[in-house]
């Protein structure tokens, strides 16, 4: 196995509205916006980090050729599902309803609510941007387990004192 690690770091999403996109993950789904740049009228590029990850969306003009609202399933990963759940909700994100692993064998069926046992990676919902760019949110760090691990434990919406890293616009 090779020792070279592969981080990732920047998603490009196809938009329609700029702007508008901008507004909807700053305003609504929380995002820090990190970089809005253009340097003429055929390129710009919008970098917007969910909180407390180290990984990245852009979006702009001259970016991709994929169709607006063409990405689909991009995970979001956070410790507390019910709480990320009320704060996109309450925010005005159209999210779905909570749904979890019907099994501990799961074999693809689903069941309403958070799971029972709060088990890591078994609750989820989703949302989709303006475009129809589509999320998952799943849990982790939920679990006893997981709360040794704070890097885990440090979900999207999780509130944190520490610094995120600062992106470049690859």
């Amino acid at each position: 196995m090779s020792e070279l690690e592969f981080r990732l770091e920047v998603l490009t999403l196809p938009v329609a509205d700029v702007d508008r996109a901008k507004r909807f993950y700053t305003e609504r789904a929380g995002f820090t916006l990190d970089v809005d740049y253009q340097p003429n009228s055929g390129f710009r590029v919008v970098q917007l980090t969910p909180p407390g990850s180290a990984a990245s969306i852009q979006l702009g003009t001259g970016l991709t050729d994929a169709a607006p609202g063409s990405a689909r399933a991009g995970y979001l990963v956070v410790a507390d599902i019910e709480a990320a759940h009320g704060e996109l909700a309450g925010r005005g994100v159209p999210v779905g309803s909570l749904r979890h692993k019907k099994s501990a064998d799961w074999q693809g069926d689903f069941a309403p609510g958070a799971d029972p046992d709060r088990r890591d990676y078994a609750s989820f919902f989703d949302f989709a941007d303006p475009d129809g760019n589509t999320w998952t949110v799943q849990e982790r760090g939920s679990s006893s387990s997981s709360r040794t691990f704070p890097l885990i434990t440090q979900g999207v919406y999780a509130r944190s004192t520490s610094s995120r890293p600062t992106h470049r616009p690859s």
